[in-house]
């Protein structure tokens, strides 16, 4: 029987991947979460295959056929393990495990895929758990499988879906049941020079103090810990650092990785520059950084609404993001390129080295649709432990959304082998306005109430068009919000922090003013 003979098999009339992310979400929602002895909670995980020829595609969802099946298996096994799979486009809503990450002699669902000829797959969200974390996602690359991701918001509908299953997915992310046997860098294997002495006392206890460890620092039960984060390997007698290990807590960890650290150059009033170097453990960097920030720039540290200036503070919640993800997120293959950092009067420049990691895009960075993913695991999820570090991708959000609480312009991506280069502009969005449009926002941020295009156009004596180019204008740099009320009725109002997400029903001035992407 034919793949498109079988009634369970619906049609499209063409490939529509976002449709199919929606189908897939859609049936995650109907997985069986089997009862467990020990209390894990099993992810709720929806697949869709998708036969270009045919134009038809086909739906699993976890247990859905057998208490316990993951999606994939029930997938490609139970309803197609008669039929020819090769090239198929596969999606997924959770990470397909990897090889060694269920116990022999099953295999992983990122096997099956490979062995099924599967040619794309899309994956909604990483699985957090140590034995799968982005290491399924490698093992289909490595395997010649072309890997997109599902859009953000469908990633955020995901994740709150699988909430449970996440959060503890995470608390156990420091005692992995097995270990995969797939390698997602050299960094994760042991320095056999070092011992457990060459960890910083600082930076262990400065780990103690946020990760809330109940284990005393330094003790048997403290190095047992230090390795299910696998950033200690070894056996009783004998105990190494991992790679990992060594960028994070290593008093010197430069001595064996040359690529670890941050460099920072400040160009002060007058031409001075002050330059500083942070080659100590990561956990100690941005703390670091921050007192040798306040000291050569004004930073602000709070603020409740947008003024009126040309002289704004740059926040440092901002910047503190831009480093945290530039040390997390850089390729440490590259041995001979540091995390730099560059402020002078005009813009915040944070260079990490390496392209975005497999498969995102520096396009999705430019527009802010790129979707969350981690490239170095190990290093998020200390640096999570210890609160330092949320969202496991790019921060597309924070670089959204702080810009405009602080009336700043958005910030760029741009790639300058072998560095992806993070722009924050310390300039004032209103420097992006002309003289009209300076003379409306001076209008529009003096209401007290919400206002219509009409309001605008009586009280600066202009014609509709005027009107809808100006305000067009003043939404698309981030400074007013918009809201549809009624069929044909567009109310406005001065965007206030933390509201950073214009509704489209809202663009009736014929320019795209809403959230990139």
């Amino acid at each position: 029987m034919s793949f498109k003979d079988t009634e369970t098999r619906k049609s499209l009339k063409e490939f529509d991947a976002r449709k199919l992310m929606k189908i897939a979400v859609e049936t995650m929602k109907s997985s069986r979460n089997e009862p467990r002895d020990d209390g894990k909670i099993s992810p709720s995980v929806g697949a869709v295959i998708w036969d270009e020829s045919a134009k038809r595609y086909e739906t699993a969802s976890r247990g859905e056929l057998r208490e316990g099946d993951h999606a994939e298996f029930g997938l490609l096994e139970r309803k197609n393990r008669d039929r020819d799979l090769e090239g198929f486009t596969l999606f997924a809503t959770l990470e397909p495990c990897a090889p060694g990450a269920r116990n022999h002699p099953k295999l992983g669902c990122a096997e099956r895929t490979v062995n099924a000829r599967i040619s794309k797959v899309y994956i909604g969200i990483e699985d957090p758990d140590p034995t799968v974390d982005r290491k399924g996602i490698k093992h289909l690359e490595d395997n010649g499988i072309e890997i997109q991701m599902f859009d953000r918001d469908l990633q955020d509908e995901i994740r709150q879906f699988n909430e449970d299953f996440l959060q503890q997915a995470i608390a156990r992310g420091d005692e992995p049941e097995r270990e995969s046997s797939v390698e997602l860098s050299p960094l994760e294997r042991p320095v056999e020079d070092l011992a457990t002495n060459d960890f910083s006392d600082d930076a262990i206890n400065r780990y103690c103090e946020l990760s809330d460890t109940k284990e005393g620092a330094r003790t048997d039960a403290f190095w047992r810990h230090f390795a299910k984060l696998r950033v200690l390997a070894g056996d009783r007698d004998r105990k190494f650092p991992t790679g990992f290990g060594l960028i994070l807590f290593g008093s010197e960890p430069r001595l064996s990785l040359p690529q670890a650290g941050l460099m920072a150059k400040a160009v002060l009033p007058g031409g001075q520059i002050d330059s500083q170097a942070f080659e100590g453990p990561m956990v100690l960097i941005p703390s670091a950084v921050e007192a040798w920030v306040r000291k050569v720039m004004p930073v602000a540290i709070d603020r409740s609404q947008t003024v009126r200036t040309d002289d704004t503070l740059f926040p440092w919640t901002l910047m503190r993001e831009g480093i945290i993800n530039a040390l997390v997120h850089r390729d440490y293959d590259i041995k001979g390129a540091k995390v730099q950092l560059e402020i002078d009067d005009d813009s915040v420049v944070i260079k990490s080295p390496g392209r975005p990691v497999s498969p995102l895009t520096i396009e999705q960075l430019q527009t802010f649709s790129a979707p969350n993913l981690s490239r170095n695991p190990i290093l998020h999820l200390v640096l999570s432990r210890m609160k330092m570090a949320e969202e496991r991708g790019f921060g597309m959000h924070t670089w959204r959304s702080i810009p405009q609480d602080y009336g700043l312009q958005l910030p760029t991506y741009e790639f300058e082998d072998p560095y992806l280069i993070l722009k924050f502009s310390r300039k004032p969005v209103v420097d992006l306005l002309n003289d009209s449009e300076r003379k409306a926002w001076d209008w529009v941020q003096d209401q007290a109430e919400d206002f219509t295009s009409a309001d605008y156009m009586r009280a600066l004596s202009v014609g509709d068009r005027t009107a809808r180019n100006h305000l067009g204008r003043l939404r698309e740099v981030g400074l007013l919000d918009s809201e549809r009320v009624g069929r044909n009725e567009v109310v406005y109002r001065p965007r206030k922090p933390g509201n950073n997400v214009s509704s489209d029903d809202g663009n009736d001035d014929g320019k795209d003013g809403g959230e990139t992407g």
